[in-house]
């Protein structure tokens, strides 16, 4: 009896942590509207507002950016400048390549690699690793990051940011296009 109940539970917390490692997938958002095209979007200036929360949601930073934003065919410039509001400031220049079936790839200077991403009906979903400064050391986190168009002026983004898969808080950002 012991043993089928440790078996029954073994399998029910398996079934847990296996489901719990899915997430949702870019096509579940292919019919969604309006239809976001990055390249329409990130076009012109753009004024975004965000919090970075910790992991039990208290914000720990508040900050604006103005985003300048161009694009020649397929390759885009997104120049952020990023004001926190302790004071610091930040700059962070995107270029990202679109290329078949809605993928895109990303770089910045603080950024690991290669961003990779991807857009389906009113969403892109991408994920990077980000060098983060923190009290003078810098660390590289994980962010998955998903942005929702809600009409042709605004779009809402929400990211997860996370170290060697442990959850460390997350942004959230509203775009506003001028």
């Amino acid at each position: 009896m012991q043993r089928r109940l440790l078996t029954t539970f073994l399998a029910t917390s398996a079934a847990l942590v296996l489901g719990g490692c899915s997430g949702v997938q870019i096509d579940r958002y292919t019919n969604e509207k309006p239809m976001l095209d990055l390249r329409q979007y990130f076009n012109g200036t753009l004024d975004a507002y965000g919090v970075f929360t910790d992991r039990s949601g208290a914000v720990v930073k508040r900050f604006s950016v103005v985003m300048v934003c161009s694009w020649q065919g397929n390759e885009g410039t997104l120049d952020e400048d990023f004001s926190y509001s302790d004071g610091s400031k930040q700059k962070r220049v995107w270029h990202l390549t679109r290329q078949a079936d809605g993928r895109y790839v990303g770089r910045a200077d603080d950024v690991v690699g290669l961003a990779q991403g991807e857009s389906r009906g009113n969403a892109f979903h991408w994920n990077y690793t980000l060098n983060l400064p923190v009290d003078g050391s810098v660390y590289e986190v994980q962010f998955d990051d998903w942005m929702y168009l809600m009409n042709d002026k605004v779009m809402l983004n929400k990211a997860t940011m996370s170290k060697f898969g442990v959850r460390l808080g997350e942004v959230t950002l509203s775009f506003s296009k001028r």
